[in-house]
């Protein structure tokens, strides 16, 4: 057998608020021994585990790896709206008049990520 991916990492300042961010945009859970202030946070959801790690430098340019969400009980534009409200911010917008196309945001600390049509969109 081949292996799988545990975990997606993710260097960051702050691994417990930006693991509490990811917990709620993927409908997931906190790690119960994980505290704010410790060195790392992990997240556990349906899909991946997404670890949080800090590091001490910031980051300094786009990612080269990112991830792309896609809704499972609601349409792209409910998702995007849903994410902004709990603290990304909007960095591109890619959305076609057809209804094709994505959003990109940025998570609290600027991590790029996408939304993209439901399967259902589709």
């Amino acid at each position: 057998m081949s292996s799988l991916i545990r975990h997606v990492t993710i260097d960051c300042a702050d691994p417990y608020t930006l693991a509490g961010f990811w917990a709620r945009a993927l409908d997931g859970t906190l790690a119960d021994d994980d505290r704010p202030g410790d060195p790392e946070a992990l997240v556990r959801s349906a899909s991946v585990g997404v670890l949080f790690i800090r590091v001490p430098e910031g980051r300094s340019a786009k990612n080269r790896l990112h991830v792309d969400l896609e809704p499972q009980d609601r349409t792209r534009d409910e998702e995007v709206d849903r994410l902004l409200a709990l603290g990304a911010t909007l960095q591109g917008d890619h959305r076609r008049p057809d209804g094709t196309g994505w959003v990109t945001l940025h998570d609290p600390e600027g991590n790029e990520f996408c939304v993209e049509r439901s399967a259902g969109e589709r």
